[in-house]
């Protein structure tokens, strides 16, 4: 059988500055129509940076949408044009204040894959080296460290229920079984 459905027609009903939202018609595979809401975001970008004692670099922060505070990795929001690479760079420098010398690309994820176009990018990080955080304005975090074993404890177990960090710290756990970094 062939899986798919055709946009009809689309009306935006909200443009921001982070998320623009559809109301869509789409025709299904039978042929009939269905009514599909979309949230249309640029996406974003994670770094999984590592330390040479096998610690990982964490931001803890406030999330306004959820009222909590969240154990995440520095992460932010890519652009539009930008490379989610440099994204993920731009980030780590800004939120933890280091750069690296080496870099993998671990992959891709879609988090809320049934309403939003949402694509997370996902990167590892070692050979790390101190440049001095460059939050903005409106940011506000603490950074710690811990274990990538208790990480993925954590990841696991429903400690960390943050889904680019759930991702970020089995992809590089993964990676490095592998040999791969």
């Amino acid at each position: 059988m062939k899986l798919y459905e055709k946009t009809l027609s689309s009306e935006t009903i909200f443009e921001g500055k982070v998320i623009k939202v559809t109301v869509d018609t789409a025709e299904l595979e039978n042929g009939n129509t269905s009514t599909r809401e979309v949230v249309h975001h640029n996406g974003g970008a994670c770094m999984v940076a590592i330390t040479e004692t096998g610690e990982i670099l964490l931001t803890t922060q406030y999330r306004y949408a959820l009222g909590q505070v969240l154990l995440e990795l520095p992460a932010g929001k890519v652009e539009k044009g930008e490379d989610p690479f440099e994204t993920a760079k731009r980030e780590l420098t800004e939120e933890a204040g280091v750069t690296a010398e080496e870099y993998i690309d671990l992959g891709k994820f879609y988090p809320t894959c049934g309403y939003c176009t949402e694509v997370i990018h996902l990167y590892g990080a070692k050979k790390l080296k101190t440049v001095g955080q460059n939050l903005d304005a409106d940011e506000f975090l603490n950074v710690s460290s811990e274990p990538i074993d208790t990480l993925v404890v954590k990841c696991l177990n429903g400690e960390i229920r943050d889904g680019k960090t759930i991702a970020g710290v089995l992809r590089l756990q993964y990676a490095m079984q592998q040999g791969l970094f």
